[in-house]
C-alpha cells in the first residue's frame, strides 16, 4: 500500500486527525489498495502516515463499525473479506431497489434528466472503447445515481446510499475483468431505452436483471480467485 502521499496533507479545515486517517484508510479499502484479508498494523500505518497510533486505532474502530474491517481475537484488525453470502445478500436487496428506481424513473424522469443519462451512457461507452476501467467505474456510478435522482424519492435514495460502500467494492471487482464490461454496456443501453420509451415495467425488469447478472459475475470472479489461492 502506497500511503506516502498522505504526508504533507493540509488540515486547514481543522478536521480531527482520526477522521482524516479514517477517510484515507476507507478510500484505500474501497479502491482496492488495501485488499480483503490484509492485516492493518497500527504501528506500521502510523509510521507510514506520519501520525501517532491513537488516530489510527480510532479510525480502525470506525471502519469496523462500517463493516469494512474485522477484529480477530489475539490477531488484530483485517480488511473484511467478501463472502459469497455477503455478495448475494447485497445483490438481492440492490436488484429490488434498482428495479424500483428504474420503474419510477421511466414515469418521472424529465427531459433534462434523460439528456444527462444519455450523456453518461455515451461517456461510459467511450471509456469502454478506451479500456479505461477507472472511467467505467465512475460513469457506472453516475448512471445509477442519475436514475435514482430522477425518482424524486428521498427515502429510496437514502436507503440505496447505505449500500454504496459495498457497491463500490463490487464495481472494482467487476471491472477487474474488462471482458465482462460489454455486457454491462449493453444492459445500460437497454435500461436507457426503456426509460426513454416510458415503459416502467420493462425498465424495472431489465434493471433488476442487470444487477443480478453483475452479482453472478462477481461471485464467479471471487470463486475463481479463492480456488486459485487454495492451489498455491
Amino acid at each position: 500500500m502506497d500511503v506516502n502521499g498522505f504526508r504533507g496533507l493540509q488540515l486547514e479545515n481543522y478536521r480531527p486527525l482520526r477522521d482524516v486517517v479514517f477517510d484515507h484508510l476507507r478510500n484505500s479499502i474501497l479502491n482496492g489498495e488495501l485488499k480483503p484479508g490484509e492485516r492493518l498494523m497500527e504501528v506500521q500505518l502510523a509510521g507510514q502516515l506520519g501520525v501517532s497510533r491513537t488516530p489510527v486505532r480510532e479510525a480502525i474502530r470506525k471502519l469496523e463499525l462500517e463493516g469494512l474491517v474485522v477484529m480477530i481475537a489475539r490477531k488484530g484488525a483485517y480488511v473484511a473479506d467478501l463472502s459469497v453470502k455477503d455478495i448475494l445478500d447485497v445483490i438481492e436487496v440492490r436488484s429490488v431497489l434498482e428495479g424500483l428506481a428504474a420503474s419510477l424513473a421511466a414515469d418521472r424522469m424529465s427531459g433534462e434528466d434523460v439528456s444527462e443519462l444519455k450523456e453518461i451512457s455515451n461517456k461510459f461507452k467511450a471509456c469502454f472503447e478506451e479500456e479505461n476501467a477507472d472511467g467505467m467505474i465512475e460513469q457506472d456510478r453516475k448512471f445509477h445515481e442519475c436514475i435514482l435522482k430522477s425518482t424524486r424519492n428521498s427515502k429510496l435514495i437514502q436507503i440505496n446510499q447505505g449500500l454504496q460502500e459495498q457497491i463500490h467494492r463490487f464495481r472494482i471487482i467487476y471491472f477487474s475483468e474488462y471482458s465482462q464490461a460489454k455486457d454491462l454496456l449493453e444492459e445500460h443501453e437497454e435500461i436507457l431505452n426503456a426509460i426513454i420509451r416510458r415503459d416502467p415495467i420493462k425498465a424495472k425488469e431489465i434493471a433488476a436483471t442487470h444487477v443480478e447478472n453483475i452479482g453472478n459475475s462477481i461471485v464467479e470472479i471471487e470463486n475463481i480467485k479463492k480456488s486459485s489461492s487454495n492451489r498455491l
